[in-house]
């Protein structure tokens, strides 16, 4: 038998080669610009419309998120996975050709980007090529890879950061503001820089109530 072959999609998702301008991510594209043009447009003081939007809008959240400001801005949606107590501060932006995974009370400060997507490094393997079935005028696309993110609980990330391809951030860090986030942080530490490196552990002496 004959096997099936591979949307560019699916290989997106299994972390091969893939072209995103692909007709087969249309709808997923198409739906989550939907969804979070009516997230983006919902006034502030609606927070339970904007929490059931949202929850169309992603692949999954445990029970209702804390706040969402907006404007929030995906890629495909239903690749982000969120735990409870979640807040994002305005300008989220989540890049989820891979998978986007966040544990439980994460808060997110203004202005925070949260990238799978890899480009070639090559010059001319960026350029754009004849690509049958791209949505691009001309059939024309590229190709790049995606890796997955996973933030632990408890994590704070500050104002303006950036948290690269492939990158894993341990349970109760922070991260501070301005950040280029390259590697992957441990559990229990503030961290900050470009590139982001660990300044040290956080401990009991940071507690600021009796």
């Amino acid at each position: 038998m004959k096997q099936k072959q591979q949307t560019e999609y699916e290989k997106m998702v299994l972390g091969k080669l893939f072209n995103p301008a692909d007709k087969s991510f249309f709808f997923t594209l198409a739906r989550a610009e939907w969804l979070q043009r009516k997230l983006n447009k919902a006034p502030l003081w609606a927070q339970g419309r904007k929490e059931r939007i949202f929850k169309k809008l992603v692949g999954s959240v445990d029970g209702n998120p804390y706040n969402i400001f907006t404007p929030f801005k995906v890629v495909c949606g239903k690749n982000i996975h969120i735990g409870k107590n979640f807040f994002a501060n305005w300008n989220l932006c989540l890049q989820d050709y891979a998978e986007i995974h966040i544990g439980d009370n994460v808060f997110i400060g203004p202005n925070v980007s949260i990238v799978t997507i890899q480009h070639p490094i090559n010059a001319d393997e960026r350029k754009p090529r004849k690509v049958p079935g791209s949505l691009i005028s001309g059939s024309r696309g590229n190709f790049e890879k995606a890796l997955p993110v996973h933030i632990g609980n408890n994590v704070l990330i500050y104002t303006n950061v950036t948290i690269c391809p492939g990158v894993t951030i341990g349970d109760n860090s922070i991260i501070g503001a301005g950040s280029v986030v390259t590697k992957d942080i441990p559990a229990n530490v503030l961290a900050c820089g470009v590139p982001c490196k660990v300044v040290r552990e956080i401990t009991d002496e940071d507690r600021i109530m009796e």
